[in-house]
């Protein structure tokens, strides 16, 4: 069966220069607590709450990057709904404002996968794939 309605636009969040240069020094520094500065400056900033969650993630430490993850999963619901979204449709990977909230709906499906949550990490995987399957791809293979 074919869906004749169409497909809502795709929702672009505007980018957030201070945060994203906040954010890049943070990179630079390499630390926990230069990243959990930026996510404290800028509370709204998903890439901040993203970056704090991989790494949490990458160190082993599955609560904290399911927190920082959630966190950083609400915050871009939030600016989502703000630019426009209503519940679906496409938010393109391929827009860097964007990735922060898909990196979070990634870090949350791995996260609650090793706590054992398989319904939300199912729900979240799939969600970050109905959002666009590009970011799926591109944050798998990281």
């Amino acid at each position: 069966m074919q869906n004749l309605l169409p497909e809502p636009p795709a929702t672009l969040l505007p980018a957030h220069d201070e945060a994203d240069a906040a954010l890049a020094a943070a990179e630079q520094a390499g630390s926990d607590e230069a990243y959990a500065e930026v996510a404290a400056r800028f509370p709204t900033y998903s890439a901040g709450w993203g970056a704090l969650a991989a790494r949490a993630l990458a160190a082993g430490q599955v609560v904290p990057a399911y927190a920082y993850a959630r966190t950083g999963y609400h915050r871009g619901l939030d600016q989502l709904r703000r630019n426009g979204w209503k519940g679906h449709g496409p938010v393109p990977w391929s827009h860097e404002p964007n990735r922060g909230f898909l990196r979070c709906l990634y870090v949350l499906s791995r996260a609650a996968d090793e706590i054992g949550e398989a319904d939300e990490a199912a729900r979240c995987a799939q969600f970050l794939r109905d959002c666009d399957p590009a970011a799926a791809d591109a944050l798998a293979s990281n």
